[in-house]
């Protein structure tokens, strides 16, 4: 949580000055003392999440600026909903509003979009994984995001876990020498080996994997890859998953489905500021 908060600062620190340079010409038309009190409206059903990058932009700017949540990272919101009410300085309130609406928009947008596809599996025991097709600069943020939308994360980066793909095992000469050189290297961490094939998984088992992701499985080909597995390591499929296929895919009986487009496919969840009369 700490390193968390700390990313967050310098990340609305970093997008506050993209956006105001040298300073808010526009925001210079209005007498520095005004004060000013709003509301933040979801004007669609949406996940929340993002809000304390939200209210970082507003107390970079003003540390004296008041927001009153009525919804926390994670609630459902309705459309038209009242999400909480800011008061304070007029200018600072202006000046940060695009900056931290751009971040609430996009964390919001994926954690919408997981909450939606871990919602069509939910008879299922399978869960939801992000993958590394984040946003550059925001990986973590969009991690949380997920989270929040009830999925869970699978490795942050290249340092946390192995996930060894085509290239690599070439690479390595073969499954069996790259997982016993990857054990060698670190024993703590996830092993994961990417596969095509039933027998390709048949070498995974015998290389005693922690999870193998299973490439472009068909379903009847997913099917005979949980029968095989039999509960000795856990199974990830991945690609081609799509809202019209995904509760098919799991119920195969799989442990996990990785999707990219949490994170690479966001379509900004729509928040405006309004004045309180």
């Amino acid at each position: 949580m700490k390193q968390m908060m700390q990313n967050i600062s310098e990340e609305i620190t970093r997008a506050l000055k993209e956006d105001l340079g040298d300073g808010d010409l526009t925001a210079m038309l209005i007498d520095p003392d005004t004060q000013l009190e709003v509301r933040l409206l979801c004007r669609e059903s949406a996940v929340l999440c993002g809000s304390e990058w939200f209210s970082e932009a507003f107390l970079q700017l003003d540390p004296t600026i008041h927001i009153h949540w009525l919804a926390d990272d994670g609630d459902k919101l309705e459309a038209d909903q009242i999400v909480c009410e800011i008061n304070g300085n007029a200018r600072a309130i202006l000046s940060a509003e695009r900056t931290a609406i751009n971040f609430l928009q996009t964390l919001s947008a994926t954690a919408t979009v997981t909450a939606f596809y871990q919602n069509l599996i939910s008879e299922t025991n399978c869960k939801i994984l992000d993958t590394r097709k984040t946003i550059p600069g925001l990986r973590l943020a969009q991690k949380y995001a997920v989270s929040c939308g009830g999925g869970k994360n699978h490795r942050t980066g290249l340092y946390d876990a192995f996930l060894l793909k085509e290239n690599h095992l070439a690479a390595a000469g073969s499954m069996a020498q790259a997982c016993q050189r990857a054990r060698e290297i670190n024993n703590a961490v996830l092993l994961e080996v990417e596969v095509e094939s039933l027998e390709q998984l048949q070498q995974a088992l015998e290389a005693k994997v922690d999870r193998v992701l299973l490439d472009n499985f068909s379903i009847p080909m997913l099917q005979q890859a949980v029968i095989l597995a039999n509960g000795q390591l856990e199974l990830e499929a991945s690609g081609n998953i799509t809202e019209q296929n995904i509760l098919e895919v799991a119920r195969t009986g799989v442990n996990f489905i990785s999707i990219g487009a949490l994170t690479k496919h966001v379509k900004a969840i729509d928040f405006s500021l309004r004045f309180i009369d």
